[in-house]
């Protein structure tokens, strides 16, 4: 299993980027496909999750901004981040767990800043 995140830069606060995380070696159809975050200085956390069945979770201070997605066709899960505050600054991460192992992408940095 591969997972290939990209999408990141730089964005002033209230703007929009759309991460995307392309899979090789798996689909997005099972449950735990996730995106974590990890900024300067603190742990990385859980921001979404994605479920075989379509399911959603966010963590509280995104939800209503991010929307976690896939697409079928293109084997991607995709992170659309509105209304980005500073404190969204970090390197984000796709991840899936497979028979019992997690799957990490490279991370992508998004930097929000005026």
């Amino acid at each position: 299993v591969q997972l290939q995140a990209s999408g990141g830069g730089l964005v002033q606060p209230g703007g929009s980027l759309k991460l995307s995380c392309k899979a090789s070696g798996t689909t997005f159809r099972f449950d735990g496909n996730e995106w974590y975050r990890q900024a300067p200085g603190k742990q990385r956390e859980l921001v979404a999750t994605i479920n075989g069945d379509g399911t959603t979770y966010y963590i509280d201070v995104v939800k209503d901004r991010f929307t976690i997605s896939r697409d079928w066709r293109t084997n991607t899960m995709t992170l659309q981040m509105n209304s980005l505050k500073p404190e969204d600054t970090a390197v984000y991460y796709c991840y899936v767990r497979r028979w019992g192992t997690d799957y990490w992408g490279k991370g992508t940095l998004v930097t929000v800043s005026s």
